[in-house]
């Protein structure tokens, strides 16, 4: 919470402030941003606290770019007067007080540093709207932060519950066409042994070497440690070694279906693993290649198993 290299990027990423009647209008030293007070706060927060902000902003025909009103978390900065200001942008977040309720239009070259996102163009006008709302110590905002996120992972937990009977019926279909014959554990992971294995059971701790390739549930690879599978759909990097990957198993340092299905397979076992989004990498994905809540196939081979 205390790195301030880049207020615009912290503003960026955290809603919407009470609108009355009381209007001043200002211009920024830099990047000359003509912003209104809509209601103007007079509490400065001093150095060391925590100014709790509401941010949205908008498109010129009022589409919503971005909102901390649909996030778990809203806007923060700790005060701090030593920062200077590097643009317009910071000059407002820098003199914000509680009570502030600001709005103003600049292009989206100002607003976003020339990193707006596509397809807003650089000379497009984008719309502002900011309210400072709350001033908290560093221990008010740590409760405040552990107590929203708490909420926000039962949310989520509720909302896994939901895309797991959803998505079963997508993994269902997609067995029936394929011709499969998956079981499923009762946390919702379907597998197919393909191959059974021999030695021991595999336990919490194992570290077993397993090489895979991961689809889409569309057939689309997005990953994989054989080279043979990479070069046929135009993925082969001569900069990644493609050999198994070694997995100590049960100990949460993988995506929670394979943690669970690598526990059911031995040194030798071949299998296909089919996860619904909540054991993948659910409602965050993981980078371009797998979009959120993506149902995952993985075809997976245990080479070795070490206790």
């Amino acid at each position: 919470m205390k790195n301030y290299k880049s207020l615009v990027l912290i503003a960026l990423i955290v809603g919407l402030g009470t609108l009355s009647s009381c209007k001043k209008t200002k211009v920024t030293e830099k990047d000359a941003i003509e912003f209104t007070y809509i209601e103007e706060g007079k509490e400065k927060p001093a150095n060391g606290a925590f100014l709790l902000y509401n941010l949205e902003i908008l498109t010129q025909a009022d589409s919503v770019i971005y909102s901390t009103l649909t996030q778990p978390f809203p806007g923060y900065l700790m005060a701090n007067d030593t920062i200077k200001a590097q643009n317009g942008m910071d000059e407002i977040f820098l003199a914000l007080r509680k009570g502030d309720s600001i709005t103003f239009e600049a292009t989206a070259k100002v607003i976003f540093s020339g990193n707006q996102p596509a397809p807003i163009k650089e000379g497009d006008l984008i719309k502002v709207r900011l309210g400072a709302y709350d001033v908290k110590t560093e221990a008010d905002m740590q409760a405040f932060y552990e107590e929203a996120m708490q909420k926000e992972q039962e949310k989520a937990a509720e909302r896994a519950k939901t895309l797991l009977v959803e998505e079963a019926k997508t993994i269902e279909a997609y067995i029936a066409k394929n011709n499969l014959k998956a079981q499923k554990t009762e946390s919702g992971l379907y597998y197919v042994i393909e191959k059974e294995g021999t030695g021991e059971a595999t336990t919490p701790g194992t570290t077993l070497s397993v090489n895979y390739a991961g689809y889409l549930i569309t057939g689309a690879l997005f990953d994989t440690s054989y080279p043979e599978i990479a070069k046929a759909n135009n993925m082969f990097s001569e900069e990644r070694p493609y050999e198994p990957l070694p997995v100590s198993v049960g100990l949460g340092q993988v995506i929670p279906g394979w943690d669970e299905g690598l526990m059911l397979l031995k040194k030798g076992s071949k299998a296909k693993l089919i996860i619904p989004s909540p054991l993948g990498y659910g409602e965050s994905g993981a980078g371009a290649m797998i979009p959120a809540n993506s149902i995952l196939v993985f075809d997976v081979e245990v080479t070795d198993s070490k206790k």
